[in-house]
């Protein structure tokens, strides 16, 4: 079955080659677009496009079909071309011709875009929840290890004392700005293209401010054109958002696998949470880190790959588009398991006291004792030189204490401070909105 179906049979290999994944990655639509459709017809009784007697049939098989997707009993039968037209014939089959009847004043074009926009909604919530549940973690270690000094680096040089309690800390801060960019991306999709038909708007006199409030957007796609230009727009800022949640994982991973490595000897993980070799009997391997950042590497090259399918189409809709839910779907999957695993790892996590005692990091103090000829009244520069002569002479016998007070230092992590940074963020999201509306969409009176 297909909706554009006019009596011509399509060359087996040609419906092949154009179907693609669709059908397989369809079936992740099928709640978002039983959800459209129930809004869509509540909008078409109000403007006599549908009888009040049909509104109820159709909204109960509609929630039924909705609840048997939820237990995992949807599938896309052989033969059907995408989830729209699977569900329409599941409503002709159970209501006759009422069944279709549900397509009027749409085209698959906006059905497609709602169905995305709605279910990128619900991930973009998930990932955020899971984002937050992160961000905890990370500010507990960072307070319950605030203590414990740790050798800072720059150019891969030793440079001057950290600690963890700063470098959990730092990634918890990083998390603050991942999440405002998923919060641009999602007042982006958060936005209404229902209505828009095929990209020109209908003749029927569609009631779009309507369906906006029954699915919780926050907004129309006012202007049609523009509506479905969103399509391979709205990925790609999602996909900056996932982009930035990639690129603090990834610098994250690739700090630990280095704590771990015997060269440093900072941190460790429980037996059960590393892998081995298959002939070095001494191997703990980071492979849940490494495997974290490979894919969030591969997902720091997910904007562009969505950039280079969509730069330089017209306006109006291509069957290019098609393509982006390879690219975003699967992402949507990577950033979850990323942050629980990552989550759960560094929960586990420990780490080592007393790293500094060590002299291999006696010249980390450099910057303290200059710090401490100028509070002597030494002019900095003169002080510089004093300290270097020292060490090369080697005569440097540093005050191995650390008083770092100012805002975000050792001494001065602003761990609340950090944690209202992402309260204020997180206050913006307004996710109660569209849960109640889609749970209203979902009652049957």
């Amino acid at each position: 079955m297909k909706l554009w179906d006019k009596g011509v049979e399509v060359n087996k290999l040609v419906e092949q080659f154009t179907v693609g994944k669709d059908r397989e990655l369809d079936v992740l639509l099928a709640e978002s677009d039983i959800l459209g459709t129930l809004a869509h017809i509540r909008m078409l009784e109000s403007i006599s496009l549908l009888e009040k007697n049909e509104l109820k049939p159709l909204t109960v098989e509609l929630v039924e079909i909705y609840k048997q997707i939820g237990k995992s009993g949807f599938i896309i039968e052989d033969g059907i071309e995408d989830v729209h037209s699977q569900i329409e014939l599941l409503l002709t089959r159970k209501l006759g011709d009422m069944g279709k009847k549900v397509h009027s004043g749409r085209s698959r074009n906006d059905q497609i875009l709602v169905d995305l926009k709605l279910f990128s909604r619900s991930q973009i919530n998930e990932i955020v929840g899971l984002t937050k549940m992160f961000f905890n973690t990370l500010l507990i270690q960072s307070e319950k290890h605030k203590n414990v000094l740790l050798p800072g680096y720059t150019h891969m040089q030793l440079a001057m004392p950290s600690s963890f309690g700063l470098w959990f800390g730092a990634y918890a801060e990083s998390l603050v700005d991942d999440v405002i960019m998923l919060e641009a991306a999602y007042k982006i999709t958060n936005q209404n293209p229902l209505g828009s038909a095929a990209g020109y708007g209908s003749s029927f006199p569609l009631n779009r401010s309507m369906t906006t409030e029954l699915l919780g957007f926050n907004n129309l796609n006012y202007n049609v054109v523009y509506a479905q230009m969103g399509r391979g727009k709205t990925e790609k800022i999602i996909a900056f958002a996932l982009s930035s949640l990639g690129s603090t994982l990834a610098k994250m991973s690739m700090d630990v696998c280095l704590f771990m490595n015997q060269n440093f000897g900072f941190a460790s993980f429980p037996d059960e949470l590393t892998t081995g070799s298959s002939i070095m009997p001494h191997k703990k391997n980071p492979d849940v880190f490494e495997l974290i950042r490979a894919k969030c590497n591969k997902l720091q090259a997910l904007p562009n790959e969505i950039a280079i399918i969509t730069t330089n189409l017209t306006s109006g809709y291509h069957r290019d588009f098609q393509l982006l839910k390879e690219c975003l779907f699967p992402a949507f999957d990577d950033v979850k398991s990323c942050i629980i695993l990552a989550n759960m790892m560094l929960e586990k996590i420990k780490v080592k006291e007393n790293i500094l005692d060590d002299d291999k990091y006696l010249y980390l103090f450099s910057v303290e004792e200059v710090n401490n000829e100028v509070l002597e009244g030494i002019p900095f520069r003169d002080a510089y030189k004093k300290v270097a002569e020292d060490i090369k002479s080697g005569n440097f016998k540093p005050d191995k204490k650390i008083t770092h007070t100012h805002e975000g230092s050792i001494g001065n992590l602003c761990t609340s401070e950090i944690s209202e940074k992402m309260d204020k963020i997180l206050g913006l999201f307004h996710f109660e909105k569209a849960e109640k509306a889609i749970e209203n969409l979902l009652k049957v009176n």
